[in-house]
């Protein structure tokens, strides 16, 4: 499976390292950041503060990011219409949201919905994906969760997904 990476509004320089070393660990074609994602890529990143953000991001990637194409959107509508035009399957990774277009990780309806390309939104790591995407996606994927906690850390189901993506077409 073809798999683009959007990572929209993730706030950790340190979870986009972690993304960033598994998406290239696991064979993401691309990686797109936009919103206030840190990324030294952003046109408005002062010099200094892209040395800073490069750093950080590095610290975990772990030079996983000189493997991987990365690049900025000012708008991720555009780019996910783009890439709807282009026949992309446009999932969100979410939980916690009571929507008919969600399916469960590993589910056979799931199985059987998936595309062989595939753009994966990943959102904020408190309130997920910005409300003013769910428009351009076609669906949703949760993890499911055996424990007390609601959720996983961004990076962690990032892995899980792309994993589960990868390996289902």
């Amino acid at each position: 499976m073809e798999i683009i990476l959007l990572l929209h509004n993730i706030r950790s320089t340190y979870n986009v390292g972690a993304i960033l070393r598994t998406a290239e660990g696991l064979g993401v074609d691309q990686v797109i950041c936009s919103g206030y994602t840190p990324s030294p890529l952003d046109p408005n990143c002062l010099p200094h503060i892209a040395d800073k953000v490069s750093r950080q991001i590095e610290k975990t990637s772990l030079g996983a990011e000189k493997y991987i194409p990365t690049s900025w959107a000012d708008d991720p509508k555009k780019v996910l219409k783009r890439f709807k035009e282009d026949g992309y399957q446009i999932i969100g990774l979410e939980n916690r949201i009571d929507d008919g277009r969600k399916f469960t990780l590993g589910s056979p309806t799931l199985l059987s919905r998936l595309k062989d390309k595939a753009v994966l939104i990943l959102g904020e790591e408190v309130y997920g994906i910005d409300k003013t995407l769910y428009d351009y996606i076609d669906l949703f994927i949760e993890i499911p969760m055996q424990g007390v906690k609601e959720s996983f850390n961004v990076s962690v189901a990032a892995g899980i997904a792309l994993f589960a993506l990868k390996t289902a077409v």
